[in-house]
């Protein structure tokens, strides 16, 4: 027996397309920011910013970082016509929880392989996380001069909160 969520994902989709209605924009987003997350299942992201489809890229990795996201940003801003930036990052991250010599013994020792080559870049300080975000973007010639906002999601409340720079 398989424990695959595959099926489940399948089923669901065939029930999706049942009643599919086409989406009659283009690709890029109608409101002409994007929103840069964590890739936690925990956050809604739709939701949590009151969004609807097509209204805004969202892009979102492991703690959601900024140098993962470079390309996609990028490739917003030129070909997609983004104009503004959204960073959240959030309480109770996994990316708290570790440290980048914790992750690649454990990689040493469980797959017998070598991960120097990879920054997993996990943090301490949320807060602190969201301010060298911005400021990576910011002194990134290849991000256009746009409106950075960023903000810390509290997961246990469901707010989110500015974050001044």
């Amino acid at each position: 027996m398989s424990n695959s969520v595959a099926p489940k994902i399948e089923s669901a989709n065939k029930e999706y397309a049942s009643t599919f209605e086409k989406i009659t924009i283009g690709p890029a987003p109608t409101h002409h920011f994007l929103v840069l997350t964590c890739m936690d299942a925990r956050l809604d992201v739709f939701r949590m910013l009151g969004l609807q489809i097509g209204e805004a890229h969202v892009i979102r990795n492991g703690g959601g970082r900024v140098p993962d996201a470079l390309r996609s940003i990028i490739c917003s801003q030129q070909l997609l016509e983004t104009r503004e930036i959204i960073i959240v990052h959030h309480t109770d991250c996994g990316f708290t929880h570790f440290n980048e010599e914790e992750l690649r013994s454990k990689i040493r020792k469980d797959m017998n392989h070598v991960a120097d080559h990879l920054a997993f870049m996990p943090f301490t300080d949320v807060k602190q996380s969201v301010l060298d975000d911005i400021h990576l973007l910011k002194n990134e010639p290849l991000v256009m001069n746009v409106p950075i906002t960023g903000y810390v999601y509290h997961t246990e409340v469901g707010k989110l909160e500015r974050i001044q720079q």
